[in-house]
């Protein structure tokens, strides 16, 4: 899984997304991670860039993981920034509750772009021509990066070693199941040698991981319940990523702020809130991605 020698990837917690950097005659990062990391993705950037300015910032999507650092690099480095063309009026507007923070309980400090990318465009990356493509279902406006020269995908949350990122349209009733299976039938068609997802670490057996993708969509599509239990198992999880421990009391409050949460109560699980706080506590603890220790939910990785 031999990187070209322009390119860094910065393998990062699931708080943040994975930071890629490209040391071409121009510098580059892909994805800048979350608010709270923003001083550890600053750290990372400014060591491996050795002295060097940073030229350029491209976000593949604005989930609060993937630009949380935006604002510190910009300040940092008065990087151009780049993001997808869909998402401009809403950046230009700092509408929270479109770009989804709000929506999620998630912080991004405010940031501004230069200029966009739109599915079809080209742009040079540490030597290297890379292709935009359109990838929605997670997330309408995600953008994946390949390069055919390297046969590398850049995936962002469209595909990751043991699946994809949540399909967040469908919690409000929009479409999302039959663009994710498009997404991964368009990256099934390129000739991938390696993939470097948005979480978790660069993987080259893309046929098996693929195979897993299309059986885990299909899995949604059979009964959108799952999608919208994996979702509110997910929002919760974040959060704790952030805080490390919360009194078992915050927790309703905390989901009650979330409009998604209530948006997958509403139309696919139709429990009472208090109830449903309590489930979702309950399979992060059956699933030991946290513990309850004296009336505290603690994180555990």
């Amino acid at each position: 899984m031999t990187l070209p020698a322009s390119m860094r990837v910065f393998e990062r917690g699931w708080l943040s997304s994975n930071n890629i950097l490209f040391l071409g005659e121009e510098t580059a990062l892909v994805d800048s991670g979350y608010l709270t990391h923003a001083p550890q993705t600053l750290a990372l950037v400014k060591h491996a860039l050795q002295g060097r300015p940073l030229d350029r910032l491209i976000n593949t999507h604005l989930h609060s993981d993937h630009c949380g650092g935006n604002a510190a690099l910009q300040r940092e480095y008065r990087c151009r920034t780049t993001i997808p063309v869909a998402d401009a009026d809403m950046v230009r507007a700092w509408a929270e509750d479109e770009l989804s923070y709000a929506a999620t309980g998630q912080q991004c400090e405010r940031f501004t772009f230069d200029d966009t990318l739109a599915p079809g465009d080209t742009l040079t990356l540490g030597g290297m021509e890379w292709q935009a493509l359109g990838a929605p279902g997670h997330d309408p406006h995600s953008l994946i990066l390949y390069c055919p020269q390297e046969r590398i995908l850049i995936s962002a949350d469209a595909l990751w070693e043991n699946g994809f990122g949540v399909i967040f349209p469908e919690l409000e009733g929009e479409s999302g199941f039959a663009e994710t299976r498009a997404t991964l039938e368009l990256i099934a068609s390129l000739d991938v040698r390696l993939v470097i997802p948005g979480h978790g670490a660069p993987f080259a057996d893309v046929d098996k991981v693929l195979k897993t993708a299309f059986s885990r969509i299909d899995y949604f599509i059979a009964d959108p319940v799952r999608n919208a239990q994996n979702a509110v198992k997910v929002l919760l999880k974040f959060l704790l990523l952030d805080k490390q421990r919360m009194a078992l009391t915050e927790v309703l409050p905390l989901l009650s702020n979330m409009h998604l949460f209530h948006e997958a109560n509403r139309r696919y699980l139709h429990r009472d809130d208090a109830e449903l706080a309590q489930w979702v506590v309950a399979q992060l603890v059956r699933g030991g991605v946290a513990e309850v220790v004296d009336g505290v939910l603690v994180n555990r990785d």
